[in-house]
């Protein structure tokens, strides 16, 4: 089993920057080749990805609303995934969740543990 925490989250300005993080404890992730994803949901929306990294490669990959302003990234040491979030804007409103899963895809199905995610208010 995996356990997964996110952190970070909060109410921001426009503009302003958040950085969220996701805890992970239990099985080794790097035995597995696991991939961790961001994700989000808003308020009568899916739950759509948001970015994704290759726990062993580090190989990323964003979702068009926020390349170049989100940037995903891994501590080993700390079996820890972060996403520095930059320029945000009321759209970027949402919970956000990490997952983790074998593969680096990006529809949820695809992901086998969540954390119980972490609100994010942009205000205009």
């Amino acid at each position: 089993q995996v356990q997964l925490a996110e952190s970070g989250g909060g109410l921001v300005q426009a503009g302003g920057s958040l950085r969220l993080s996701c805890a992970a404890s239990g099985r080794t992730f790097s035995s597995y080749a696991y991939a961790m994803g961001w994700f989000r949901q808003a308020p009568g929306k899916e739950r759509e990805f948001v970015a994704g990294i290759r726990w062993s490669e580090g190989n990323t990959h964003y979702a068009d609303p926020v390349k170049g302003r989100f940037t995903i990234s891994r501590d080993h040491a700390k079996n820890t995934v972060y996403l520095q979030m930059n320029s945000l804007k009321p759209d970027d409103t949402a919970v956000y969740y990490c997952a983790a899963g074998p593969y680096l895809l990006l529809h949820p199905s695809a992901y086998t543990y969540w954390g119980q995610g972490t609100q994010v208010t942009v205000s205009s």
